[in-house]
Order: structure tokens, then sequence, then C-alpha cells
């Protein structure tokens, strides 16, 4: 497709923000709403509609290559990303329910459930492209010196053709950018030849200086005023001296703000007046509103009628970059004079109050009671580098390396009656579409922005609930292959006799976190979480020390802050067995993940037939395949098609094709999940 393609895309979604946030920040009803239901059907729609304009932002953002469009669509894109995981957060709070259905929603907006699908943003892998293929180095070359594993070549055609094609386009937009700066070198030497004079180094000095004076001036004079009418409207009686006049107005000074506060920004925002609270439901405050509303008329200021046809290549426009450097040059002179004030403010201080500053006190002891660590073990730790811990964990098998899945390849199909059912008081199970809807949304999303991770709601562990073989695992892997995070086991059974001891044991956890902070995103996987808040241990489990990270765990999920993309989570095909109170305290996210209905049935059978180089034709009946398989999972499905479709089996496919009858046999030795077992999950989680 061609660039007015994906800049016409651009300019659509651009439109279609700028008519919601129209609706959520200008047109913003002041009343409160009780009713639940107009209430969850507003936030559905606002959700729906992000993410159509998620989808379009995320493909103009791959395919445009013009580097200031870029900056502008990122912003917005991140800004959507965070806008959508904050409605989700309040369907959630509104509907008390991880799953949500849209049916009515999306027959009133002609739309189909494929239009609500979340797409995982491809620069979450292409950014970091180099970074992934030399740490996928190191870590085969740790686990062959290690004897863990084989040695075989790594061969991954996708990367190797967009490493070349990506090459290929930086080299062009290179050899462009350099024929721009020769052809300005050779403007200004003919201008110097001329006679031309060039910039006066010195004129700029003086100008800065000039700028930064009167703007200390400026500033000296607003606060003064400021303090004087705060005071005048305080106090009816006249004051002798400026200096008494503000000093009575509290009977000291304020504290002028620091930079982490705005600095003089801070002092003449505009605040509104707190408003009085009704009951009902009101739309949260929300983070991303003001990043998507600067996008959006950083959009409408310099792109949306801006001719771009004779911009064949896509060069950047110098004119933008120097505005820019000139708001970075305000703000620098900004914090200088923010500096500046302070001082000023410090001494106005000791005029007033006759006030003396207290030296601090050197060699101040800290508080007694702490617990000692030995100076052998900080040594140990402080003195070794990131490289030699990451190798300490990979020979451990503590780091190890997760399996190449994509979230696509987790099959399945939107639950069309979920409002239906809810309507005559009938909780739905949920389908298989809607559990990888929460693996985007609670995991690949956060772990892939940083913007986003930092101020969307924070979900620092989740939970994985259901039976054996319905992709809990595979999920944990595709969270790290679409985020390109790295994959920490901390099951029982895998750490069990590592690190022996208490001290051992801090060592570890310490090892583990340090790592996955430094190398974020990171993901650390517990299987049969369970275990780790067994009610009772079971005798046959008591060597493995199962229940070691009881007491750590929730104090490590306390110490993760917004600015750290790690992510624990914990599988689990018996919840039941866990002390439930601790358990929900570190799992507050729980996903049930149920076996596949009817229709997901119906696709997986299809799917898993043809990636394990079947052929799908009439005498195959899907349908009957799909209707006998109800209560097995997916994992019953692809043992019994691997086990059908042996070499031999495939070669004879041309004069034999496959029938519905061949796999009946291998899926009928496996023993299915019974609905009053998935029920128990239902009700059990439900409760939770």
């Amino acid at each position: 497709l061609s660039i007015s393609t994906y800049n016409k895309m651009w300019a659509e979604a651009q439109e279609a923000l700028n008519s919601l946030l129209q609706r959520e920040i200008e047109d913003k009803p002041p009343k409160v709403q009780k009713d639940r239901i107009t209430v969850f059907q507003t936030l559905a729609t606002f959700y729906i509609k992000y993410v159509q304009i998620f989808c379009n932002l995320e493909t103009a953002y791959d395919q445009i290559v013009h580097p200031q469009k870029r900056l502008v669509i990122r912003q917005v894109l991140e800004g959507v990303m965070g806008r959508i995981l904050e409605l989700k957060n309040e369907m959630v709070e509104v509907e008390n329910s991880e799953f949500h259905y849209f049916d009515d929603i999306l027959q009133d907006l002609k739309l189909s459930p494929e239009h609500i699908e979340i797409p995982i943003p491809r620069y979450f892998i292409k950014e970091k492209l180099k970074v992934l293929r030399e740490r996928e180095k190191i870590l085969a070359q740790i686990l062959i010196n290690a004897g863990l594993q084989d040695i075989k070549p790594v061969s991954i055609p996708w990367v190797l053709v967009i490493q070349i094609s990506e090459r290929a386009r930086q080299g062009r937009l290179r050899a462009t950018f350099m024929k721009q700066i020769y052809l300005e070198e050779k403007r200004e030497r003919q201008a110097r030849l001329q006679g031309a004079k060039g910039p006066n180094v010195d004129a700029a000095a003086i100008r800065i200086q000039k700028v930064s004076f009167v703007s200390v001036r400026k500033v000296l004079a607003e606060l003064t005023m400021c303090f004087v009418h705060k005071s005048s409207m305080n106090r009816n009686e006249p004051h002798n001296t400026e200096h008494s006049e503000l000093a009575h107005i509290t009977g000291k000074f304020p504290d002028y703000p620091n930079e982490e506060e705005g600095g003089s920004t801070a002092i003449f925002s505009q605040k509104n007046p707190d408003q009085e609270e009704e009951e009902g439901w009101k739309m949260a405050p929300s983070n991303f509103l003001p990043i998507m509303k600067e996008g959006n008329n950083r959009y409408k200021d310099i792109w949306q009628n801006r001719d771009e046809r004779w911009n064949f290549p896509q060069e950047y426009d110098p004119e933008l970059i120097k505005e820019e450097k000139r708001k970075e040059v305000e703000e620098e002179i900004r914090v200088q004079v923010d500096e500046l004030m302070r001082q000023e403010l410090k001494n106005l201080k000791l005029a007033v109050d006759k006030e003396k500053e207290k030296k601090q006190k050197k060699g101040k002891k800290g508080k007694k009671g702490g617990k000692k660590v030995k100076f052998s073990e900080i040594m140990y730790l402080v003195c070794r580098t990131i490289d030699s811990l990451y190798k300490e964990l990979v020979e451990e098998g503590i780091l190890i390396k997760p399996k190449t899945v994509k979230l696509s390849d987790y099959v399945g199909e939107y639950s069309y009656l979920g409002t239906t059912l809810r309507q005559v008081d009938i909780e739905p199970m949920p389908s298989l579409t809607d559990v990888r809807q929460l693996i985007a949304l609670y995991g690949i999303l956060p772990l892939g922005s940083q913007a986003v991770h930092e101020k969307a709601p924070l979900v620092k562990a989740l939970l994985l609930a259901g039976p054996t073989g319905v992709g809990k695992k595979m999920l944990v892997h595709a969270l790290c292959t679409e985020t390109g995070a790295n994959l920490f086991n901390l099951s029982a059974s895998n750490i069990a006799g590592k690190y022996p001891g208490k001290s051992g044991l801090q060592m570890m956890l310490h090892m583990v976190f340090k790592v996955a902070k430094q190398l974020q995103p990171s993901v650390i996987w517990i299987g049969d979480s369970e275990k780790t808040f067994y009610k009772r241990v079971p005798k046959s489990e008591k060597e493995m020390e199962p229940k070691r990270l009881k007491k750590n765990l929730p104090k490590i999920l306390k110490s993760l802050k917004a600015e750290d993309r790690v992510l624990v989570v914990g599988t689990t095909k018996r919840p039941f067995d866990a002390d439930l109170r601790p358990f929900c305290k570190v799992y507050k996210k729980i996903i049930l993940i149920p076996r596949p209905d009817y229709a997901s049935r119906f696709v997986l059978w299809k799917h898993i037939v043809l990636q394990n180089g079947g052929a799908v034709t009439k005498s195959l009946n899907i349908s009957c395949l799909a209707k006998v398989s109800d209560g097995f999972t997916q994992g019953h499905i692809v043992c019994a098609v691997q086990t059908v479709l042996s070499e031999r089996r495939l070669r004879q496919m041309t004069n034999k094709p496959l029938t519905a009858a061949e796999f009946l046999t291998s899926l009928a030795r496996q023993d299915p999940v019974y609905k009053e077992e998935e029920e128990t999950y239902k009700v059990k989680l439900t409760s939770m």
C-alpha cells in the first residue's frame, strides 16, 4: 500500500479520537449515573471505539516511516492503550467480573467480535530485535557450556528477513539524511564565500542571558503579587512593610515547589475547586486523557492540513526539530530560574523571620531494631555484575528459555450468548477468546510499553486457573514471546533443593528480581502455585518444601513499583487446595480458563489438524468431532491429532483422506474434564 493510504488511516483514527475526546472531556455530563446497566453500556461503547482506534493507529505506526510523524502516533497510541486499560478496570468494578459481553453493543454498532480483538503492537519486538537476538545467543551459549543443551544451528528465517529489510530501509533513510547534510553544508560554504555572516555566538549568549534575567524579574514580581493578594484577602488591617504583609498570611513563607512538583509551573497553574461527590457512579480521573489530548493537538496543529504529497521519501522537517529544541531551551532556563527563586525565597524568609539556617547533623544513626545483613553477603551481591547473575540463574535452571508461541496461536471462539445468559441471571463460562483478551490487557500491553505500565492500573500478579490441558503454560510462553520478556521459573518443584536455608532463599530472590528489573520486561512464573499456600503439606512433598515462598512473595510484590515491568504469573489446576486468604492477597487478578465450548472446539480441530500436516476434506466431519469431544481440553485434542497423524499416515492422505473415526479411538483413551469439575472451578473462583 502507498504512503497516502496509511496517512489516510492515521487521519481517520485521529478524527475518531478527536470525537471521543470531546465526549469524554468537553461534553462530560456533571451528574452521576446510578443505573448499573447504563453505566456499563457507556463504558463498553467507549472501550469498543478505543479498540478500533487502537487497531488503526498500530497499523499506521508500523507502516509509516516518517520519524516526526511516528513520534506523534506513538504518543497517541500509548495514550489509547492506557485508556483502554482504564476503561477495562472501570468495567470490572461495575460488573464485579473479569469477563464482559458486548453482543448487543456490537449489534448496534454493526460490528463483529473480530473488531474488538486487542492487537499486539509489533513495535514491542521490532524496536528491540537486536537486543533480543544478542540475549538469545548468550542464553544458548550458557546452556551449551553448562551441558544443558545440545549444539544445534539456530535458524529463524522471519527474523533474518526483518533484519535485512530493516537494514535496507535504514540505509535508504541514512543516504537521504546525509544528502541533506551535504546540501546544507554546501549552502553555508557558498554563503561564507559571498561574505554572508553566520550566526553570532556571542550575540546568542547575550540574548539568552537577557531572557533569563527578564524571566527572573517577572516570576519574582508575580510571586510577590500572589502573596500580597492572598494577604489582602485574609487580613483587612494595613501593614507597614511588604515583608510583614507577606509574613502575616500564615505566619511564615510557603515553600517553593521543588522540581518534581513542577517548579514555577505549579504556582501559576489553574486549579479547579473541589466538587462534592454524590452517590452513584462517576468516571474516575484518567492518566491518559491529557496524553491523548496533547497528541491530538499536535496532530491538528502540524499534520492535519499539511500537504505531504511532495515528500515522497518521507524526510524529516528541520523546522519542527528547531521548534522542539526551543522548548527544551525554555525548559532548561525555567529550571535555572526556579533555582534562583528558591534562593530568593530563602533570603526573604531569613529577612522577615530573622531565622538562621540550622546545620544538619552529620553521622546520624539509623533506627534500631532493623534486620542485620551480613557484610559478606552485601559485598557478594554488590560486587557481582548482572551478566554473572544472569549466567548463574540460567545454569541453575531458574532463568529458562521461553517457547516461541504467539498469542494468536491460542485459538478459540467468541461467546455469542454471554449477554443473553446474564439477562436471565445465568453467569456464562468465559470463552477462549475472552481469556486471550485478558492476557493481552493485563499482561502484554503493560509489559510491552513502559509508558503504559507506569500510569495504567497496576497488575503485579496474575493467576491462571483451570484443568490440565487448557493452555495455561502456553499463555505464559506467549506473554514472553509477544513482549520479549525473560522467563523465570520459581515453581516449587523447580527451586526444590536450590539455595537451601533462609539466607539462601533470600539470596536467590534478590538475584532473580535484580536481574528481572534490570533486564525488564520479565515474567516470574510459579507453576502449581497453590502449593506455595498449602493448608497442609502432603507427606510426599515435605522434602520439596513447597511453602518456601509464602512469606517472601507478598513482600516482594509490595516492593515492585510502577516503573518495574515485572509480572508474577501463577498457574494452578487445584486452587482449592490453597489457603485462600493469603492466596488471594497475592493473586488479586484471577483468570478462569475453562475447557473449550463447541464453537472453540470446531475451530480447534481444524486448526490443529492443519498445523500437524493434515488436510481437511469433505471426508473429515469437523462438526462431528467438535460435538463428540465435549468435555475434552485443547491438550486432549492435540494429543489425539498427533497420535493419528504419524509420518506413515501423512504419506497415505492423498489416497486415503482423514476421517473423524480415526481420531475418536485416540480421544477415548483420555480422561475428559467432567461438567461437575468445571462447575467447581467456577463456583470456587467466583467466591475467591
